[in-house]
């Protein structure tokens, strides 16, 4: 089963026109390779496919020894660097063979941004086209699965998430399975092997309480009691979490910081699957008590998806007043504020009184008639 992905044209394009390096990030198990696979064979281009974890490849493309990158992609048109995060200095060794070597076309992935963009961003300001995959998007499952299908699906995507594995098996079992893999063996692979932490049994504790209080506002202060860590080390630990694509914040929304909470943010996981897999709860909708978490957590990590993939700029927020009025989800975007209500059942809802005279009418509710009209 092929799923079509989001940004193949617009990789595919940059690639062979722009001049730029292409570098598609992501969480591991995303697809990046797969997509990249796809991308290459429709170039038609020959292509060098240079695996980070082969040691030829990694010693010479961490050299930057031009006449040693130059033996090694002689004849090619396509440089191919799968995990490129591995390669020392990389940064550098790719602004060499772009500057270099100016005819060739460079496509690199790598699993997490804080390793490659840190060593990339300085080196390639000015040669570089960037591109995030996440776990499928329903925008990409739209393109193969009508709206009913979509539909009939939903509850699967609430519980299991949307790796392309996971969609593409047919048994639950198997799909348990291959997330707890995804949790044992990837999901912190990347912040345990290239930093220094040294409580590193601390963020699967502190990924479980962000799991618990998934949908609600999250202390800084009280994680850290809770884990016995100072609060810079559990912001150290959010951001690296942050940069590894296992979840995202959403802070508030203030401007009259005596009647609005402007700190203490929340936090999303970009995978329902990895979220329920987190905290051992794979059970059925029917048999669980946060249904509306999972659905506020889906609807916006989809929404997160659609906006990066189609380049749309937007901050995003949620707002609560210290008297306990509350809007899930606030975008704004050209000066304009947008608000609205995630729920999973049909309520009716009402916007703020406090938020309708200082902010406007914009509301709408998001539920299982509409959603796939704000996230497609």
């Amino acid at each position: 089963m092929f799923i079509p992905r989001q940004i193949t044209n617009d990789v595919l394009t940059d690639l062979v026109q722009s001049g730029k390096v292409v570098l598609i990030y992501g969480p591991r198990q995303a697809g990046k390779t797969t997509l990249s696979k796809v991308i290459l064979e429709k170039t038609g281009l020959k292509t060098l496919w240079a695996n980070a974890d082969q040691l030829k490849y990694a010693d010479i493309l961490s050299s930057r020894d031009l006449s040693k990158l130059k033996a090694l992609v002689h004849g090619y048109e396509i440089l191919f660097i799968d995990e490129g995060q591995r390669i020392n200095d990389i940064g550098l060794n790719l602004k060499i063979l772009h500057d270099e070597i100016p005819g060739l076309k460079v496509l690199v992935t790598g699993s997490s941004s804080f390793l490659l963009s840190s060593r990339v961003t300085e080196s390639l300001a000015g040669r570089k086209k960037v591109y995030t995959l996440f776990p499928v998007s329903m925008g990409e499952l739209a393109q193969t699965h009508n709206r009913f299908e979509l539909g009939s699906q939903l509850e699967e995507r609430l519980i299991y998430g949307q790796y392309p594995e996971v969609i593409k098996l047919t048994g639950y079992a198997e799909k348990e399975e291959y997330l707890r893999d995804i949790s044992a063996s990837y999901l912190f692979k990347d912040i345990f092997e290239m930093e220094n932490i040294k409580y590193p049994f601390k963020i699967r504790d502190l990924l479980r309480l962000l799991a618990y209080q998934l949908g609600s506002q999250v202390s800084l202060h009280e994680l850290g009691r809770q884990l016995g860590l100072n609060r810079e080390t559990v912001e150290r630990y959010l951001f690296l979490l942050e940069q590894s694509f296992v979840i995202f914040r959403l802070p508030a929304f203030s401007r009259n910081p005596r009647k609005e909470i402007s700190k203490s943010p929340k936090f999303y996981f970009y995978d329902n699957g990895i979220r329920n897999i987190v905290i051992d709860d794979l059970h059925t909708l029917a048999l669980r008590n946060d249904t509306g978490a999972l659905w506020e957590n889906f609807i916006l990590s989809e929404r997160l998806k659609k906006l990066l993939y189609e380049r749309k700029y937007a901050n995003r927020y949620f707002w609560r007043t210290y008297s306990g009025s509350e809007i899930d989800y606030v975008e704004e975007s050209g000066g304009h504020l947008k608000a609205f209500e995630i729920k999973y059942g049909k309520t009716k809802v009402k916007p703020p009184r406090s938020w309708l005279q200082n902010y406007g009418g914009d509301f709408q509710v998001i539920n299982k008639d509409n959603y796939l009209d704000f996230i497609l």
